[in-house]
């Protein structure tokens, strides 16, 4: 009787066990981040947008809250990429200028497939699978074409994409440049049997349908609507009212609203969609001489560091936990995600390496009431910002630095530094005590290029000339 009564008692041990396992590895939210890459601020219809249309992309960001104040850390693909990834400054490793092969000078430490995220760098994917997750990487990777760099190296289960910048939405028969295949997974390159934004799509939820009864997490990153500027017929023809760019911009955003309904449905159709968090944001602001896209009511574009080129479209759904069509209105960074994800996980943010995001959860919920960031800092090489407050620092290399209220003034046209020469001042020293932390850049573009930035920064300065 004994006998029969331990062997029950371990029996009930035993399943208890077992459930309280299940029960904490279904409770993890599964994760799914959307990232777009160089849309306009203003080109979402939840930014805005009348003419762009993206019913799917608001009816997300609609489920959840909407960061008003949501920014990157670099204006520019690549750095930009690394310090989401990374949830810290990414000049603090050395990763300051898009690596671009070709582009570079030749005094740069690395050049050409040697430039990508340092080794010693921890990966959100890393961190993410230290607690259980699935994970995935579909899209643009743009943190180092050689091996080493590779995103099934960097944390990632499953990758479908390709290494570079940027590609032909189509399949190529010739290759500009190696970073361009698409690839599955190492070494298996294997070219889209259709538009890329769309197969990206399939390719997430079919990693969903794989991993629906345990925790996954999914960076969706987009090419869409990088150049080059490439669109199905099909979709063109839903907007004859737009001509040029400006129709292919819509065309192309479509087709990202599209895939992104798709992979939320999905969500849906399996039960999934209460448990999970969805963030959509985009890499740095428009280059609207490139692609048409309009980032009003702010000035500048992509590669400067006004608010057209930093401050981006950024929404977060968690439907069991955040509530819906809310608003949060403190500036907010990229590098945040790490942190609030890994939280939101099951971890211990204190257990993060240096990062400089914090987790966000709180603040969107209303426990902390206070802002996430008192200052947050952009910088490439000699042109760089700070933001503290309401207040914020724009030193060029070609003109006197800048000082605006961006709670007056969310367009920076009217130049406070000569009116405020002591916050000016204040804000100097807080910028190049940060500095002062810093890596030196592992590579550096060709000094030519900061008058290209420079120039088109110029011609999108006016922001009301812009909507003009």
């Amino acid at each position: 009787m004994r006998l029969k009564w331990t062997l029950l008692a371990v029996l009930c041990v035993t399943v208890n066990t077992l459930f309280a396992q299940k029960k904490t590895k279904t409770d993890k939210p599964n994760i799914i981040l959307i990232f777009s890459d160089d849309g306009g601020y203003a080109d979402f219809g939840f930014q805005g947008s009348k003419e762009i249309k993206t019913p799917q992309l608001d009816k997300l960001a609609h489920s959840g809250v909407i960061f008003s104040q949501g920014y990157v850390t670099a204006s520019v693909c690549g750095p930009s990429r690394a310090g989401l990834i990374t949830g810290q400054y990414q000049q603090k490793f050395g990763y300051v200028e898009n690596n671009v092969p070709g582009y570079m000078s030749d005094a740069s430490k690395y050049l050409d497939v040697e430039m990508g995220l340092p080794l010693d760098q921890k990966t959100m994917g890393e961190y993410m699978k230290d607690l259980g997750y699935a994970t995935a990487y579909y899209g643009k990777w743009h943190l180092g074409d050689a091996d080493k760099f590779h995103p099934n190296k960097r944390g990632f289960d499953e990758f479908y994409g390709f290494r570079g910048g940027d590609r032909s939405y189509f399949a190529y028969e010739q290759f500009p440049h190696p970073d361009k295949r698409m690839e599955r997974n190492f070494n298996n390159f294997e070219e889209p049997n259709r538009y890329a934004t769309d197969v990206f799509a399939d390719e997430t939820i079919s990693f969903i349908e794989k991993h629906q009864d345990e925790p996954f997490f999914i960076f969706l990153a987009f090419n869409a609507v990088h150049t080059p500027i490439e669109t199905t017929e099909e979709d063109l023809a839903l907007f004859p009212n737009l001509e040029g760019k400006r129709k292919e911009l819509a065309a192309m955003t479509w087709a990202l609203d599209r895939a992104s309904g798709k992979v939320m449905d999905k969500l849906e159709e399996l039960g999934l969609d209460e448990n999970t968090i969805v963030v959509f944001t985009n890499d740095n602001g428009g280059p609207s001489d490139k692609n048409a896209s309009v980032n009003y009511p702010l000035a500048g574009t992509k590669s400067n560091q006004l608010e057209g080129g930093i401050r981006v479209p950024f929404t977060m759904t968690w439907k069991s936990k955040i509530k819906k069509k809310t608003t949060f209105d403190f500036p907010v960074s990229t590098f945040d995600l790490l942190p609030t994800f890994y939280a939101a996980g099951g971890g211990d943010v204190k257990d993060l390496k240096d990062v400089d995001g914090v987790n966000l959860l709180p603040y969107i919920n209303g426990e902390n009431k206070e802002r996430p960031h008192e200052v947050l800092y952009w910088k490439i090489n000699t042109r760089a910002a700070v933001r503290s407050g309401d207040y914020k620092l724009l030193r060029f290399s070609d003109r006197p630095a800048e000082l605006y209220n961006l709670k007056e003034d969310i367009s920076e046209q009217n130049n406070l530094a000569y009116q405020e020469p002591e916050k000016l001042r204040e804000l100097f020293k807080v910028l190049y005590n940060w500095e002062l932390t810093l890596e030196r850049p592992l590579w550096q573009l060709k000094a030519q290029f900061e008058k290209y930035d420079n120039d088109r920064m110029d011609k999108y300065r006016n922001a009301d000339e812009l909507n003009k």
